[in-house]
Order: structure tokens, then C-alpha cells, then sequence
């Protein structure tokens, strides 16, 4: 075999408890190059790299770094031979500074004993190096997805001794200027010969930088080949293996009663300022503006999760005070929140568990939970959500992202709720994925639901939402109706400009 290959896999076969997720998976990877892996959630690109890194030990078959056979138990034995990975899903303790969390497993040392202020000034220095005004004090807690996904990256990155990066879908949460920033790092890396491996949905961004592409489907090696061979719609075909051809399969509907209304909505805490809008039933509202502009602080605060001073809210006309998330399931408002790990499952609980875990209420009598019915209920959503596992008994933890999703859905519709709050509904999903879950939102609207949409993907936001309200600086400071909801527009407005008309 060729040595212009860093990373050779042969015949790699991973079993999971009733899973086949990889099946004699066989391809190379050039040295020095962007190497982006596509295929749908499940598809066994992260288990792979999870091989690659040390998190797995594959059930059969073999890999190679620079052709020398690589039998890694561990991340740090990985991380010795110069492999570093940034995780889809985000791993970090909330109460850890931002220093430590820079400087972590690589703190200086004064002889047996860490050096905390060698600790402070090295991350002071990286951030200094790379821009990002963060107090090195603040703890992970104070910040948003966006910035932790940041420092994850910027972590990796200054990792002396890496040779293999593996970034798993690291554009998930971040700003156009952050991507920006990303992409000149990874150009300054492969300079340096820096081998990356780049797993993604996005598809304006696969083309930007790929020099080679695999496609792998359902635990196979589909096809490896140079970007160039490749276009939108072949890989499209090739990670589902049928043809898409409606990406957004949005229905004019029909516009009900008022479910939702909120009028002149205040908080110094989110510093949100007078905040009016209104969604009806089967109607897609969506909030559009850049990261930090108060598009997900307004639905935190209609939900119950962050306090608000003053401005009402209504029900279908009847005006309630909302101070607890329980309250808001109790008024029929719900929120999948944009980082699910975090805020929407117990990963270490099952599937069943989480779908009933916000409506036991409806599965309990007399202070039992009765088991039957929240087996029936629970087996409802799972079916028609499609959730892939091997049953409903399966670890959330154990699931690909997009499944994580479907079961962050799932617990949302059991609370049988009037207004569905979906804050980055497709983050780090796959085009397949995605599509399953704009059919659920169109569906959900034509049963009457009324839905808040936030998408930071511009092509979605506009396929899916019947009108806009875009935000700047904590403020809606314009309403858009579909006929006008163009990417020019909806940009102007985010940055704090006008559109005529």
C-alpha cells in the first residue's frame, strides 16, 4: 500500500449489544490533507473515529499510522501517538474555569504540583494568541454552546504534539465569523502537515475545504475519492441511497387562533427589550438573527427558564405568568433546547425514560407511575419518530445525534403541548435526518400546532418558517412575511439595517 496514506483502515468491524455499527470498513487517508467523512446519523463515522482515538476497540480488523499497525486501549494512549479528536456532542464540567479547561491534562508543573499561575498565564497567552476575549477565570457554566465549542476547537488546535486532528461536525454551534476563523486554522494546520479529519453535514462547507471525501452508509464504506469527483446531489444519493428532491417539504397551511402572545416582554437579566410577537396555530414563526442576538433568551424566558421583569404573555388569549419550566408544560408550552445534551436527556437513563420524563403527570395515578401505559404512549412516538435502536430499554447515552434528537422530540409531543419551541432542532444532523424532521414540523403544524423555529442555517430558516421576526441586540426590530424572507434580508436586518418595504 501506498505511503502517501498517514491513516489506513482494513476491514474494521465494530458489534454493539444487538448493532452491527461497522462492517468491514476498508479505506486510506492521505497525509497533510482535509479528509471530510459524510454519511446519515448511525452511519458509524464517529464510531470509526472513536476507534481511531481510542474511545473503541474495534471487534475485528485492523488500522494503520503511517503504516504501523495502532492497537489503542485508551484516548491517552491516542493522544501519545498524536491523535486528538473534537466531539460532536459537547463534553465538559460547567463548573471548570476557562483556564482549566484550556490547560486541562497539560497543566505546567512545579515539581509534583500543578502551577496555577503557569496554568493562568499559558491560557491567557492562547487566548491572546487566538483572539477571544474570555476572562480565563469565568466558569464554562457562564457561557454559551457557541463559546465552549470555541475553546474546545481552540484547545485541540494548540495541542503541540498533534498530528491527526478529527473534528466531528465542530461547525455545530458556532457564528459565520467563527466558522471563518475555524477554516484559516485548519489551512495554517495542514500547512504544518497536520492530517484532519472533518465530519460534517453542511454542504457549503464540505466543498470549501475537502481534499478528499468517504461516504459511508449504514456501517459500510460506500465510496472514498477527490472532492472534485463529487457533487451536491450524488452525495446526497449516496449517504441515503435514494434521491431527495424536496429538501423542505413546507405546506401553506392554514392559520388558526392565536396560541401565543407576547407583548412588550422585558429582562435586564437576558437584556431583552421589548419583545412582541405572535405565533397562531399551524404557523411556523421563526426568530432569526446572528448568535447573542436574544433569539434563544426570548424563548427562555417564555418558557420559564430565565426570569423576566415585566410584559405579558397569553394563552390563547388568557394572559399567565410563567416562572418554571413546569409551569410552561402546564400552559402547553415546550422547548427542545439547541444543546440537548445538556438541558434535554438523562444520558444515562433510556429512551423510554426520557420521552415520559416531562409528562408523568399523564402516566401516573395516585402517585404510581403505571409502567403499562407509559410503555404504550412512550412505543407511540418512538415508531413514528423512527428512532434507530435496538429497543426503547436502549442508553440515550448510546445514540447518534440524531436519534438524541428524535428522543428530545419525542419527550416534547408527549407533554401534548399547543406551542413547540424548537431552538437548533438540526444541529449536527444529517441531511437525511434533517428531512425526517422537517416532515414531523410540517406535519405537526397541520395538526394545529403553533411552532417557534431557530435555525442558524439561513436555507432552512427560509424553507421552513411562514414568517420572521429578526432580532438585534435584544430587540425584534422587524417582522418579515415568507414572500419577502430572502438570505439578503434576513442578514440586513441581523446586523441592525433596513429592507425597503
Amino acid at each position: 500500500m501506498s505511503s502517501e496514506y498517514k491513516i489506513r483502515f482494513e476491514s474494521i468491524s465494530m458489534e454493539f449489544p444487538g448493532v452491527l455499527a461497522l462492517d468491514q470498513v476498508s479505506f486510506g487517508i492521505r497525509q497533510g490533507s482535509v479528509h471530510v467523512m459524510m454519511g446519515e446519523n448511525g452511519a458509524g463515522k464517529s464510531t470509526l473515529m472513536k476507534i481511531l482515538n481510542g474511545t473503541h476497540v474495534p471487534t475485528s480488523g485492523k488500522f494503520y499510522i503511517d503504516e504501523r499497525e495502532m492497537k489503542f486501549q485508551t484516548t491517552l494512549n491516542a493522544e501519545k501517538q498524536g491523535v486528538s479528536m473534537i466531539y460532536q456532542e459537547l463534553n465538559y464540567i460547567p463548573d471548570m474555569s476557562v483556564e482549566r479547561y484550556l490547560m486541562l491534562c497539560r497543566e505546567p508543573k512545579k515539581g509534583p504540583f500543578i502551577d496555577w499561575k503557569g496554568v493562568h498565564k499559558e491560557a491567557k497567552k492562547i487566548l491572546e494568541e487566538e483572539n477571544l476575549n474570555y476572562d480565563p477565570k469565568i466558569t464554562l457554566r457562564n457561557l454559551s454552546v457557541s463559546d465552549i465549542q470555541l475553546l474546545e476547537i481552540t484547545r485541540e488546535i494548540k495541542r503541540n504534539q498533534v498530528e491527526i486532528l478529527i473534528m466531528d461536525e465542530p461547525t455545530s454551534a458556532l457564528t459565520n465569523a467563527e466558522v471563518e476563523r475555524l477554516f484559516r486554522d485548519i489551512k495554517a494546520l495542514k500547512e504544518r502537515g497536520i492530517t484532519i479529519i472533518y465530519i460534517s453535514h453542511k454542504m457549503d462547507e464540505i466543498f470549501r475545504i475537502a481534499d478528499d471525501i468517504t461516504v459511508m452508509r449504514d456501517g459500510k464504506h460506500i465510496h472514498t475519492g477527490p472532492a472534485s469527483e463529487f457533487t451536491q446531489d450524488s452525495l446526497v444519493k449516496m449517504m441515503v441511497g435514494r434521491e431527495i428532491t424536496n429538501v423542505y417539504p413546507k405546506e401553506k397551511i392554514p392559520l388558526g387562533e392565536t396560541l401565543l402572545e407576547v407583548e412588550g416582554l422585558n429582562s435586564e437579566f437576558s437584556k431583552l427589550s421589548d419583545i412582541n410577537f405572535k405565533v397562531h396555530a399551524g404557523e411556523i414563526v421563526g426568530l432569526g438573527g446572528l448568535m447573542g442576538a436574544g433569539r434563544t433568551e426570548t424563548v427562555r424566558a417564555i418558557c420559564g427558564l430565565d426570569p423576566y421583569e415585566s410584559g405579558k404573555i397569553r394563552i390563547q388569549g388568557k394572559e399567565v405568568r410563567i416562572k418554571s419550566v413546569t409551569e410552561a408544560i402546564k400552559h402547553g408550552i415546550v422547548m427542545a433546547s439547541e444543546d440537548r445534551r445538556r438541558y434535554g436527556l438523562i444520558l444515562c437513563r433510556d429512551i423510554r425514560e426520557n420521552i415520559s420524563l416531562s409528562s408523568l403527570k399523564r402516566i401516573t395515578k395516585k402517585g404510581f407511575l403505571q409502567i403499562g401505559r407509559e410503555r404504550k404512549l412512550t412505543r407511540e412516538y418512538f415508531d413514528e419518530l423512527k428512532i434507530k435502536a435496538p429497543g426503547m430499554g436502549t442508553a440515550t447515552l448510546t445514540l447518534s445525534g440524531g436519534n438524541q434528537q428524535k428522543v428530545v422530540l419525542g419527550k416534547c409531543l408527549m407533554t401534548q403541548a399547543k406551542v413547540l419551541i424548537l431552538d437548533e432542532p438540526t444541529r449536527g444532523i444529517d441531511v437525511g435526518a434533517k428531512y425526517e424532521i422537517y416532515k414531523l414540523i410540517t406535519e405537526l403544524a397541520k395538526q394545529g400546532i403553533g411552532i417557534i423555529f431557530i435555525s442558524s442555517e439561513l436555507p432552512e430558516f427560509i424553507g421552513m418558517c411562514d414568517t420572521a421576526y429578526v432580532m438585534y441586540k435584544g430587540k425584534i426590530i422587524d417582522q418579515i412575511s415568507r414572500d419577502k424572507m430572502t438570505q439578503e434580508n434576513i442578514v440586513m436586518l441581523a446586523a441592525g439595517g433596513k429592507i425597503d418595504g
